[in-house]
């Protein structure tokens, strides 16, 4: 069997799926399913599993989600070849060339299937049957793209026409003679008609050599961006941080546009797997199980007389009476309503969050640290109710606050809290005063989840009044956002 690198993509940032996917908290990372395991990056994570006889995974992602990822490596059971941090959004050409070189750099002959971290794939032993059909093709040096069989007039995805069967293989590989951007609805009608037109599924297998050449001579500029970056990348707690100058002079330009349509090694593969990208609220009901009437219902809701309904609530109840093709979306801090059929403009609504620079497009209540995270429960003018949750053996930064001062009071667990260098134990039901100005930290010693109800108190409480200084983490200012 011939060893395949999965090379994974994950800094999607999954606009149209407002207001369960922000900025600081993209779709890849959702569990959208009820399980633990079972957030989009974590399924892809074992889609191709080591254990199944494919090489450990090289991931890319942007400095904001690295510990996110992380954490689903964690969760997942697998060890990462490598975590490349892009320090500037570069598109699909330049991260994908970081991860040939990588993967030439472990083995000359190598072939990588390139997946986006956010997709779903119902038939999993299908896939990767389909990768290793696909990497023997690849072998050969060409350039394999899967196309899915269009179910339905889709206007948001892009298409592909096959041509013939490419002969001496084994498979069943065609060529691929055009590639289309997303039709209009009558455009997408006549495609699905057509037994030629397949949706661009996204996920590519790649001979990474053979790659590394066509990209040397269509898009010279990428390659030799990438070959910087690596060249004066940084370690950095187990992740590799690309340098910023010499990545940010790649073109910002996607594989299809660098290679796929210029290349004369292009090859396309029929999938039928149940893919399906998740790109919309719309896409997440069809992938979800329905009742009888059609209703997707995750959290806490009441249906009177509705149908097809999409319906996510975080907290709250959610009581819905003679509606139909509807996606419901409640959060904390925020309630989506939107026709079904329009949930493809969902990405206009964060575009005016952008616009406004209102914080619901970068952060949930629930705000992910490397350590756990924080949850604001209420907030008034002079003061601040939240949550900390703390991993086990995790610790915040020594820090200092200059306006405000804080009572932490243990719910679960056992804290050690060290206030101006002096360290003590408090326990469940316990509590201890921080006053502005003192330094401190806090940290869980213990194998259980530390859980602190923190009030602060003071004229200023913006997460931005931090001094912090030992950080365990290494990260810089602009991450107390």
């Amino acid at each position: 069997m011939t060893k395949v690198y999965p090379v994974i993509l994950s800094g999607g940032s999954g606009t149209r799926l407002w207001p369960l996917s922000r900025a600081m908290y993209p779709k890849q990372f959702i569990r959208f399913f009820d399980s633990p395991r079972s957030s989009l990056l974590g399924k892809t994570l074992l889609r191709l599993r080591p254990s199944a006889g494919f090489a450990r995974p090289i991931l890319l992602c942007n400095y904001d989600h690295r510990f996110l990822v992380k954490d689903e490596l964690e969760r997942s059971g697998i060890e990462a070849n490598a975590i490349y941090l892009e320090p500037v959004a570069r598109n699909t050409g330049a991260a994908i060339t970081i991860g040939a070189l990588a993967v030439v750099n472990h083995d000359p002959d190598g072939i990588m299937v390139v997946m986006p971290s956010d997709h779903v794939i119902a038939d999993e032993a299908a896939f990767a049957e389909a990768v290793q059909k696909a990497a023997r093709v690849a072998a050969s040096g060409r350039l394999i793209l899967f196309g899915i069989k269009p179910r339905e007039a889709h206007t948001g995805y892009g298409y592909i026409r096959r041509g013939g069967a490419i002969l001496g293989t084994d498979e069943e590989a065609f060529a691929v003679e055009a590639f289309f951007e997303k039709p209009n609805r009558a455009t997408a009608t006549s495609y699905l008609s057509a037994e030629n037109y397949f949706w661009n599924s996204g996920i590519f297998v790649l001979h990474a050599r053979t790659f590394i050449e066509e990209i040397a001579r269509l898009e010279p500029r990428i390659l030799e961006a990438a070959r910087n970056a690596l060249a004066s990348a940084e370690q950095d707690l187990g992740f590799v941080r690309l340098d910023r100058a010499a990545f940010s002079a790649s073109p910002n330009i996607s594989i299809d546009y660098a290679v796929m349509e210029k290349t004369r090694l292009a090859a396309m593969l029929p999938l039928d797997v149940g893919w399906n990208d998740v790109g919309s609220w719309a896409s997440l009901w069809e992938v979800t199980p329905h009742d009888e009437n059609g209703n997707a219902i995750h959290g806490d809701a009441l249906v009177e007389d509705g149908s097809n309904l999409y319906i996510h609530s975080e907290r709250s109840l959610v009581a819905a009476i003679g509606v139909k093709d509807l996606v419901i979306v409640a959060t904390p801090d925020a309630l989506l309503v939107a026709d079904k059929s329009r949930s493809q403009d969902v990405a206009t609504i964060v575009k005016r969050l952008n616009a406004a620079n209102r914080k619901e497009r970068e952060q949930h209540v629930r705000n992910h640290r490397p350590w756990g995270y924080f949850e604001s429960l209420n907030i008034g003018p002079r003061f601040q109710v939240k949550l900390l949750h703390v991993k086990p053996g995790a610790k915040l930064s020594v820090q200092m606050h200059h306006h405000r001062s804080e009572h932490w009071i243990v719910v679960q667990g056992t804290a050690n809290v060290v206030i101006d260098g002096t360290e003590r134990l408090v326990r469940e039901n316990e509590s201890v005063y921080i006053f502005s100005t003192q330094w401190h930290r806090l940290e869980n010693p213990g194998k259980i989840s530390l859980e602190v109800i923190e009030v602060q108190i003071g004229s200023y409480l913006g997460e931005d009044d931090i001094v912090r200084t030992d950080d365990i983490y290494q990260r810089g200012p602009e991450e107390t956002r």
